[in-house]
C-alpha cells in the first residue's frame, strides 16, 4: 500500500481517509497538514483547500454506510450519506473594539439602534466544515462541542451563521429564538448571496 494516494475521489494518508477530491481541488482536513502530503497534492497538480472537519465528516459518513444505510447518489459524490452535499460554515462574531451594546442583542434591538448588521464589525472565529447544516444543530455544536480550529465564544445573540459554497453564501443572524437571514457581504467577500434554506 501507499503512503499516500488517491483512490475513487478519496485522499487517503497512511490509510486514512484525509480527504476528497471534487473539481480539481482536493478538501484535506488540515490535522493531517504535512510538507510531505502538500508535496504530493501539488505533483498531482491539484489545488488544496485545508478544511477543518473533513475528516469528521467522511469518517461519520463511512460509519453510516458500514451499519447498512443506503447512500443516495447526491451523498455519495461527498460522502455524506442521507442528504446533499453540505455546504462549508463560517462563524462571524464582533470585534472586541465594537460598541458594547451591540454585543449580544437581537436582530430587532440592533436594528433599532445600529442599523443592519455591518461587516466591517465583525470578524471569522471560525471557517471550516462540520456535519450538518441545520441551524440549529450548528448552535448546539458551536456551544457545547466546539470543533477544531474554533477560536470565538460560545455561539450567541449577534453572532452571524454563513453557509457557503461554490454557489453562493446565505447568512443567518443568532436571535432571540433561533435565525434571521440576513443580507450581509463582508469585505473582500467574491460570494454572491445564496437562497435560503431550509433547515
Amino acid at each position: 500500500m501507499k503512503n499516500i494516494e488517491i483512490r475513487n475521489g478519496r485522499v487517503l494518508y497512511y490509510g486514512n481517509e484525509a480527504g476528497y477530491v471534487e473539481n480539481g481541488r482536493a478538501v484535506v482536513d488540515p490535522i493531517f497538514q504535512s510538507d510531505e502530503l502538500s508535496d504530493f497534492l501539488t505533483k498531482e497538480k491539484l489545488e488544496t483547500l485545508w478544511t477543518n472537519g473533513v475528516y469528521d465528516r467522511l469518517t461519520a459518513a463511512r460509519e453510516t454506510t458500514a451499519a447498512g444505510a443506503e447512500v443516495p447518489a447526491a451523498g455519495r459524490a461527498h460522502g455524506f450519506p442521507d442528504r446533499p452535499p453540505l455546504k462549508s460554515c463560517r462563524i462571524w462574531q464582533l470585534k472586541p473594539n465594537v460598541d458594547v451594546r451591540m454585543k449580544f442583542v437581537g436582530y430587532d434591538e440592533l436594528l433599532k439602534n445600529f442599523g443592519e448588521p455591518d461587516p466591517g464589525n465583525y470578524q471569522i472565529a471560525y471557517d471550516g466544515q462540520v456535519e450538518t447544516n441545520d441551524l440549529e444543530e450548528l448552535y448546539t455544536k458551536f456551544n457545547i462541542d466546539h470543533p477544531p480550529g474554533y477560536e470565538g465564544h460560545s455561539l450567541s445573540m449577534s453572532d452571524v451563521v454563513e453557509l457557503y459554497d461554490e454557489t453562493g453564501s446565505s447568512f443567518h443572524y443568532v436571535d432571540h429564538f433561533g435565525f434571521k437571514e440576513i443580507g450581509f457581504d463582508p469585505p473582500g467577500q467574491e460570494m454572491r448571496q445564496g437562497p435560503a434554506l431550509n433547515p
